[in-house]
């Protein structure tokens, strides 16, 4: 029997539970604050949690997610078998509502403006396994009751669609956005308010206790274990479902005021027609999250505008009759900047190696940003890539016999490949001549396997 069987036959210790049979026979999901008619059966979540089934997926989940180690130094990879010798001792203590979660490992990376640092909370595998389960018992029942103006984090749903439904709200005429940015929103959500909204749609103390111990488990941070008293730490995966959760009463509210709106996760967007009902809209809202959720609109960073002057998940619009999808300009400084990095040649790695990496952070940006409706801007980035890559091998063949040789060997005729190797200019304007254009062809790099971004 293979490892992966073994650990799902530990993880199936127990049976299969009273929660996961209601839930074959076709159970319906429960509505937004429910008034559960039977007690028993919403008093039996954690069951449900450990159904192997769920467990199954749970594991695949966060080894598919990878990760890097939480405080305890355990890899994902080691998760499996840590779990088929400790699951029956882990499982008593879920069932019994005596798991103690483990303090997160607080890693900082720098936002992608450049606005400072995105503090994250890296729990344990185990942590992370074990939140996954309830996040995927919690996910079906919650889902469906939230707003269908809301993208993040949410199955089936993505930011493109989320960008989609903002241009459409401005192709109809709502053509000023209310951007509301919440100031350090995950770091400042208070649990009582959280705990509150989560205790209206559990009844299973022992799942309301294991939520309010991963909020509390405290940051490992230059050595020291500090309190958590609010906010739901980035990095774990039920924190995007709790925030969710958390600003579904904005969500309500916004649709209670008739408003056109996009969220994902904590980026909101209200559409509307004039400057005067987006101010006005702006103090309602300011009011509603401070006294009712007790957060803070980050005036640097929110504004009532016109929708091109502002972005919205790497994206904004044209300002024209047609509003179309463009890339924000610092996420075309970002994808230069990174490419540079890429293409240098003292990285000491091989045109393949480098290939190689081009490869996948090519293919992941063009999967997002190629939702643009620009292909002007992309083609030019294809050809700056080239020219990159020429300016790379020009340098890596470093001398002019070398250089008079490969550009001969690669069709070039003797008299141009003479004239190239013995021109003045410099790389970056040599890389577009028509020696290094028929020699390093745009076929020729395709053949390589380096993609292109603009199509």
């Amino acid at each position: 029997m293979g490892a992966q069987q073994k650990t799902h036959r530990v993880l199936d210790s127990g049976g299969r539970g009273e929660a996961l049979r209601a839930a074959d026979r076709g159970a319906e999901p429960m509505a937004a604050n429910p008034e559960p008619e039977s007690p028993s059966a919403c008093d039996r979540l954690m069951e449900e949690v450990c159904e192997r089934e769920n467990l199954k997926q749970a594991l695949k989940r966060v080894k598919a997610n990878k990760g890097a180690p939480g405080v305890d130094g355990m890899t994902v990879q080691a998760l499996p078998a840590y779990l088929r010798e400790h699951w029956p001792s882990i499982r008593a203590t879920l069932l019994n509502g005596t798991y103690k979660p483990q303090p997160v490992r607080r890693v900082e990376i720098p936002k992608p403006d450049g606005g400072g640092v995105r503090k994250l909370g890296i729990p344990s595998a185990l942590d992370r396994f074990v939140q996954q389960a309830v996040l995927q018992v919690l996910q079906r029942q919650w889902d469906p009751t939230f707003s269908d103006s809301s993208y993040g984090f949410r199955p089936g749903r993505s930011a493109h669609q989320a960008v989609g439904r903002a241009q459409g709200y401005i192709q109809a005429g709502y053509r000023w956005v209310v951007d509301l940015d919440l100031e350090k929103f995950f770091e400042r959500v208070s649990h009582d308010i959280l705990m509150g909204r989560v205790a209206k749609r559990v009844g299973d103390r022992r799942v309301l206790k294991l939520i309010r111990c991963f909020l509390t488990a405290g940051v490992l941070e230059n050595g020291l274990v500090g309190a958590t008293d609010e906010g739901t730490p980035q990095g774990g995966p039920l924190s995007p479902l709790l925030s969710n959760l958390m600003l579904a009463d904005l969500d309500r509210e916004l649709e209670r005021r008739g408003l056109r709106f996009v969220r994902y996760a904590d980026d909101s967007n209200v559409y509307v027609r004039s400057e005067r009902a987006g101010q006005r809209v702006m103090a309602g809202l300011k009011g509603f999250l401070t006294g009712r959720l007790k957060l803070k609109v980050n005036e640097a960073k929110s504004a009532v505008a016109r929708p091109h002057t502002r972005k919205f998940l790497g994206f904004t619009f044209s300002n024209r009759e047609q509003a179309k999808r463009r890339i924000v300009p610092k996420a075309l400084a970002r994808f230069k900047d990174r490419i540079r990095e890429l293409t240098q040649r003292t990285r000491g790695i091989s045109a393949d190696q480098m290939i190689g990496t081009l490869q996948r952070y090519l293919t992941g940006w063009r999967g997002y940003f190629g939702y643009c409706e620009t292909p002007g801007v992309l083609r030019k980035l294809d050809e700056w890539i080239r020219r990159r890559m020429r300016c790379f091998f020009w340098k890596q063949w470093k001398h002019s016999p070398a250089r008079f040789q490969e550009l001969t060997a690669r069709g070039v005729s003797r008299n141009l490949a003479a004239q190239t190797v013995g021109s003045p200019h410099g790389v970056w304007r040599l890389s577009c001549s028509p020696a290094l254009s028929i020699a390093l062809s745009n076929r020729y790099f395709r053949s390589l396997g380096l993609p292109s971004v603009g199509s």
